[in-house]
């Protein structure tokens, strides 16, 4: 493929092959406005696939949402699936456009996002630049990151992969980072502890360990499932704020929803890369919380896993 490389964009031709899958799949739209939607989101796909093969990465359209007929038709979806690492959002823009939109659908779930401007021929078309993550429907371009900070972060992510087997992780690409907390970079889920707790709710536990601003804290709100009657726990992760070669972390749970106590017989356990259980602890009758404490080396990948009876709920994390 003939190409051009700077340090801000790539421009080529998109594919023939990937130009006749998008008329095949705007043909199949129920009306003009979905059908152009369809066509440059799988223009915008093939053309990010063709750029990462060419430099080395595995791509697998036949795994990614937008290649399929029927999601194509009931969502707004262009990713592509990267062998080991995880779902690329390609989002396409027109000439002159200063805003792309990220339909919420979209805006989680995924290891970064890619800007591709088609051109008004369609046969063409231009990468702009990239993100790791959206909090907006509407992101500007102005705010991208240059394609070379792309092929570095998927270089990253193909060596932390290689250095892991991952068997029992999920999926790569649900992966918190936590390094970027430090830069201020939280994942799709994850909010201010007081917003979860509220104020008065917040345990010593956790409050002195974040007095000051002195440690970075995050919590997530964990549904169990019908086991609890609809009811729900916080899980929190605490962390120090400099970004050392070993980072101590605190894992939490506490009880939300006005509840005084977590249920009793409630497992908080935290799993090495390869699914085995390093740490374990447990409520009895009336814990109004639960903690463990470790540390781990950077590029180091655990889980942190909560069970209660037949129902169990797992987030994965790595140091990087």
């Amino acid at each position: 493929m003939n190409k051009f490389i700077d340090t801000l964009t790539f421009s080529a031709p998109i594919p023939v092959d990937g130009r006749y899958r998008a008329e095949e799949l705007c043909r199949q739209q129920a009306t003009p406005e979905k059908g152009e939607q369809v066509y440059l989101n799988t223009l915008s796909v093939s053309f990010v696939s063709s750029y990462l093969r060419c430099i080395g990465f595995e791509t697998d359209l036949h795994k990614s949402d937008s290649w399929d007929v029927i999601k194509q038709t009931l969502m707004d979806v262009a990713d592509l699936s990267l062998k080991s690492l995880g779902l690329l959002e390609c989002r396409p823009v027109l000439e002159d456009a200063q805003l792309v939109y990220v339909p919420p659908e979209v805006q989680s779930n995924r290891i970064g996002y890619v800007v591709v401007q088609i051109a008004k021929s369609f046969r063409e078309a231009k990468l702009l630049g990239f993100v790791k993550q959206v909090k907006t429907d509407w992101l500007p371009i102005n705010q991208l990151q240059p394609l070379e900070d792309l092929l570095e972060y998927l270089d990253e992510l193909s060596q932390l992969q290689l250095t892991t087997t991952g068997d029992s992780f999920i999926c790569n690409h649900n992966l918190v980072k936590l390094q970027q907390w430090v830069e201020n970079i939280f994942e799709n889920g994850w909010q201010e502890v007081e917003t979860l707790l509220g104020t008065q709710n917040v345990k010593p536990a956790w409050s002195l360990r974040s007095a000051n601003g002195a440690f970075i804290s995050r919590g997530k709100l964990i549904d169990l499932g019908n086991f609890l009657r609809d009811q729900a726990v916080v899980l929190v992760v605490t962390l120090p704020p400099d970004n050392e070669r070993e980072m101590d972390i605190i894992v939490e749970v506490h009880p939300t929803n006005g509840q005084d106590y977590l249920p009793s017989n409630l497992h908080l356990m935290v799993l090495d890369f390869e699914g085995a259980s390093v740490m374990e602890a447990q409520t009895r009758s009336s814990n109004k919380n639960i903690q463990l404490e470790f540390s781990c080396e950077v590029g180091e990948r655990f889980s942190v896993k909560l069970a209660l009876g037949d129902i169990s709920i797992t987030e994965n994390f790595v140091i990087c």
